[in-house]
């Protein structure tokens, strides 16, 4: 277990059907959403039984903010979107979790939300591995 991190955290199942583990930040564990039509990131803080952000210590909200602004610059810069959309809803999910999400003009479903629009299209194993790695490098 990483230093800080609380005992009995579990991923909620549907986030790890979804998506594919990057990496640990400092309080988040930073997945990819496995659905190439969009460059889509989730940041998911290591803290059991936690569903909204002010339920969080105020030093893990920060913790939390700096990491979701550093993982937006980070996928602005690589995909040179032109737009970051960033959200934690948890409707269906209710574990904590923020997504962040690259959009330009013109991609499926713009202007509207990423959320159920169409079917989710799996990225091939080659292309997941490929962008995971430009990812890691850009933070």
């Amino acid at each position: 277990m990483l230093p800080g991190l609380k005992a009995g955290f579990t991923l909620d199942a549907r986030l790890e059907a979804d998506s594919e583990q990057l990496m640990w930040l400092g309080l988040c564990e930073l997945r990819l959403m496995n659905d190439r039509r969009w460059p889509w990131l989730v940041l998911v803080p290591q803290r059991p039984g936690v569903e909204e952000i002010h339920e969080m210590t105020p030093l893990d909200q920060a913790m939390l903010t700096f990491e979701t602004n550093m993982v937006a610059q980070a996928l602005k810069r690589v995909t040179g979107c032109t737009k970051i959309n960033t959200g934690a809803l948890g409707n269906i999910v209710r574990q904590l979790h923020v997504h962040v999400v690259a959009r330009s003009e013109g991609d499926p479903g713009w202007p509207g939300p990423v959320w159920g629009h169409g079917m989710r299209e799996p990225y091939q194993s080659s292309d997941i591995r490929r962008f995971a790695e430009t990812i890691k490098a850009a933070l």
